[in-house]
């Protein structure tokens, strides 16, 4: 068998450079319509919905931390949702407290 070792900068570049067209796009997608707006905020929760406590007979045994921040392009979702609720707020004066 021939082993190839992979070096770990290298690797982590190709996943950057993957990513970059995404990041990209969703940074520079404007909100201009009031639904899409609406349907962003009900799709990209507020909090992450991995984070959990585990309960067993009434006593805590485990907890789960939020896994949202593990995914590359987390900072990038969580901004198209600030500008989905700033889209609604300022364009569209609309009380976005339901999306809080």
């Amino acid at each position: 068998m021939v082993y190839f070792p992979i070096n770990q900068n290298q690797s982590s570049r190709q996943s950057v450079n993957f990513l970059s067209p995404i990041r990209q796009w969703l940074n520079n997608l404007e909100i201009r319509n009031e639904s899409v707006a609406h349907l962003i905020c009900r799709l990209i929760p507020v909090q992450c919905p991995f984070e959990r406590e585990i309960y067993l007979l009434g006593r805590k045994i485990g907890y789960i931390p939020p896994l949202c921040q593990i995914n590359p392009l987390y900072q990038e979702v969580v901004g198209l949702r600030f500008r989905a609720l700033c889209y609604l707020a300022d364009e569209c004066g609309q009380d976005v407290r339901c999306y809080c």
